[in-house]
């Protein structure tokens, strides 16, 4: 509670970064409406505990939305609240041990009548933590009997939707419904397996693809959950949080991903801890042959600003895209998405990290896209004065090959399509440290 009105972004600057983002490649943006510890990010009709009333006193969600349409991007968001239920439980207990021990937390004690004179006047913590689903018993005395029980009944704190609190499903249907018919969102996601809270979540599916075509004329949204299974699979885009795809799939997913934590940790940033910007054009381009799409966060302090290194890694994107982008934007997967050591041997599939969405690349690993008849090839990493392609050997693949240009160097290259392999000879200067992708054009080549 005192840390939603701790939260000022008193120096968030939306129309600059949006305005890198676009830069750095991004063809849609998420904001985040909300997430587990449900307070709502945006003018929410339906819950007090909103940045409009609270915190930043902005509608963080429709800034977002108007600049971002403004820039010619498509707008998400995500909307994590479903959790909050379960999420903030423990907020309802005591230290089983120690000086207060037996002394309830604020979430059991607070009610709006203690709010007279305070910065939350008229608010309501039970609306904020979610009201009491469960509670640890009485009678629990040490830390060890406390872990047991959280553990005995984390089961049950997982359950969807929570019997014992059905005013928390009818609000969370409510406020995304608002969020829905408010913003328009060409994306929204949800952060479950499947949809969340049993019917309320296929209630709010219907309502958000009835109101696109009302919005329209046509089915033009799309809804983001993860761990899918066959029932809604067909409704569903999947979401792979922290993960890929193990090879080419028939349906659009997405990874998400962050370059560090979700959410900005100065200490953890002082080290330095995020990914480089090789290692998410690797991801990237290896998702895109899957037929996928990335969702990457980059962490904003609480001022609304990003740090100098994120600046730099998103600057390094800046200075990719112009010359590869035509190679992962608007293209489709290959017969094949790769080849090399990085597509050989068993991986799991899975969330955060069974196919990591960070791996080691090789010289001989290859990643491919196709648009038309023109097929690309990344070099995942530089192979020196020629690229072998084993997967474009005479005989393997249909066609004829034409032409063989490096993206964003200009000229012609040589190359020689033998039993073994196709080879193409690379210009002696190396052009820079990213993977690049060769352009090959022929006839029938897809």
């Amino acid at each position: 509670m005192e840390i939603d009105n701790l939260w000022k972004a008193d120096k968030w600057e939306p129309e600059k970064l949006i305005a890198l983002y676009k830069r750095a490649g991004a063809k849609y943006f998420f904001g985040l409406a909300n997430h587990h510890d449900n307070f709502d990010a945006y003018d929410s009709k339906h819950h007090a505990w909103n940045s409009v009333k609270v915190g930043p006193k902005k509608d963080i969600v429709g800034t977002w939305a108007r600049i971002v349409r403004e820039h010619g991007l498509r707008f998400g968001v995500s909307n994590h609240s479903a959790h909050a239920w379960h999420w903030f439980q423990t907020a309802y207990d005591y230290d089983p041990e120690g000086p207060l021990a037996g002394r309830r937390y604020d979430a059991f004690r607070l009610t709006k009548a203690d709010g007279k004179g305070e910065w939350w006047e008229g608010l309501d913590p039970q609306e904020l933590y979610a009201g009491r689903s469960l509670v640890m018993p009485d009678g629990i005395t040490t830390i060890a009997e406390a872990n047991r029980w959280h553990n005995d009944n984390d089961r049950v704190w997982n359950e969807a939707p929570p019997a014992q609190n059905p005013a928390f499903v009818e609000r969370w249907f409510m406020r995304c419904k608002d969020l829905i018919d408010k913003y328009r969102p060409d994306v929204l996601y949800f952060d479950n397996t499947e949809l969340p809270l049993g019917q309320a979540g296929l209630d709010i599916a219907a309502h958000y693809y009835n109101s696109s075509l009302k919005w329209h004329g046509k089915l033009d949204v799309v809804l983001n959950a993860k761990k899918m299974t066959d029932a809604h699979r067909a409704g569903l885009v999947e979401d792979i949080e922290r993960g890929v795809a193990t090879g080419i799939r028939s349906d659009p997913w997405q990874t998400d991903t962050c370059i560090g934590s979700w959410h900005y940790e100065r200490a953890r940033y002082e080290r330095q801890t995020y990914k480089t910007t090789l290692q998410v054009v690797q991801m990237l381009i290896d998702i895109v042959s899957k037929n996928g799409n990335l969702m990457l966060s980059v962490p904003v302090r609480g001022d609304g600003t990003i740090d100098e290194d994120e600046a730099a890694f998103l600057e390094g994107l800046v200075k990719w895209m112009p010359a590869n982008g035509e190679a992962i934007f608007g293209t489709r997967p290959w017969e094949i998405y790769g080849e090399g050591p990085s597509v050989s041997g068993p991986v799991a599939a899975g969330q955060f990290g069974g196919a990591r969405d960070v791996r080691s690349y090789t010289a001989q690993d290859i990643r491919f896209t196709k648009r038309g008849d023109t097929l690309y090839a990344f070099l995942m990493a530089w192979p020196g004065a020629c690229a072998s392609i084993t997967s474009m050997a005479s005989g393997k693949v249909g066609g004829t090959i034409q032409k063989v240009e490096l993206l964003g160097h200009g000229a012609n290259l040589e190359f020689k399509q033998d039993a073994d392999a196709l080879k193409v000879t690379l210009p002696l200067e190396k052009p820079g440290d990213l993977p690049c992708a060769l352009k090959i054009t022929g006839l029938k080549l897809t």
